[in-house]
């Protein structure tokens, strides 16, 4: 919480693992969770800096469940939507929709392009760990052993979409600490609640999952149930290694970045006090007939049709206050719709 700051937006971003290195993954936890964080904060940060050009940061937490208590390995991370400027030092950047996007939308980055991203930076990182040897193959894994085998065994999941999700703030009105108060049931428990087990009887265990194949599924449950033997199979597959850390931060909200990274956010972010004076500013310098045409062609005196005899470029003040020609004077820098 104290990393938090007012006026900052804070989404939720999900990186998954294709189904078809869940195996693998449960085989070399220690290296592929390592890799999967990795991963995971090397796209984040890099798309963040070439589509929103701001210091990036991140909370990230490692799962390795789905409902039915299957392999299903991937993070989730708490990403500020906004951040110091790296081209305008000294300077706050929030995270805006590209053009050809609404302008009025909840928007972090390209979801398509952290997917690819993600993708590659992971692939290439397995690649690296194969090289080196660190990655266990044994018994039904010893065929990829070699390196032809294993470029072969990888090949399908180069084209293959891999799940990022983005998950905005859950309402407009959102204080900062709401999405981290619903991501904190990720932070801690294990693999099942005790409020979803049901009943053992007969040898077998019946406990409740969402149903729904979405991230998140959907608010209706069934019944699932397995042979005691499995169900304890199942809740095992997700004890992390000895010593292993599940909940990493990066970028400014890294141990090393912290203190200097939320000063200066704190520092550089608007207040309420200069959005309104902003505001205020924005409605006096607009007269009630800047643009006649927007309101249907109509005198706002006379109601009579007005005529468009010439129509002049003049830069908004929305560029002046948080453009490059921005004087130096002025302290406010509009948020983003």
């Amino acid at each position: 919480m104290k990393k938090l700051v007012d006026g900052v937006a804070y989404y939720q971003v999900v990186f998954t693992l294709p189904a078809e290195l869940s195996a693998l993954a449960l085989g070399n936890r220690r290296v592929m969770f390592t890799l999967l964080f990795h991963a995971a904060w090397k796209s984040l940060k890099q798309v963040l800096e070439d589509e929103q050009a701001y210091e990036a940061a991140a909370s990230m937490v490692l799962h390795t469940w789905n409902q039915h208590l299957d392999a299903h390995v991937h993070v989730h991370a708490v990403v500020p939507g906004g951040g110091p400027s790296l081209k305008k030092p000294g300077t706050w950047q929030h995270a805006i929709p590209p053009p050809h996007e609404r302008q009025d939308r909840w928007w972090l980055v390209d979801a398509d392009v952290l997917r690819v991203e993600f993708r590659d930076t992971f692939l290439n990182g397995l690649r690296r760990l194969h090289t080196r040897g660190e990655l266990k193959l044994e018994g039904d894994w010893s065929h990829l052993q070699g390196k032809a085998a294993f470029d072969e065994f990888l090949s399908p999941l180069e084209s293959k979409s891999w799940v990022t999700y983005i998950q905005p703030p859950p309402t407009e009105s959102s204080a900062p600490s709401d999405i981290v108060k619903y991501l904190a049931r990720y932070l801690t428990g294990g693999p099942i609640s005790d409020a979803r087990l049901m009943k053992y009887e007969d040898g077998r265990v019946t406990f409740t999952a969402r149903t729904g194949t979405t991230h998140g599924g959907s608010d209706e449950t069934e019944e699932v149930e397995l042979p005691a033997q499995e169900f304890v199979r199942r809740w095992c597959l997700h004890i992390l290694p000895p010593g292993f850390t599940k909940t990493r931060c990066y970028g400014g909200w890294s141990n090393h970045h912290s203190t200097r990274y939320v000063a200066e956010c704190r520092d550089l972010l608007p207040s309420a006090d200069d959005v309104a004076r902003g505001e205020a500013l924005c409605a006096e310098a607009s007269p009630d007939v800047a643009d006649a045409e927007s309101r249907g062609r109509r005198c706002p005196t006379c109601d009579g049709e007005l005529e468009l005899i010439e129509r002049v470029h003049r830069t908004s003040w929305r560029d002046i206050f948080s453009g490059s020609d921005c004087p130096s004077w002025n302290t406010f820098r509009e948020r983003p719709g």
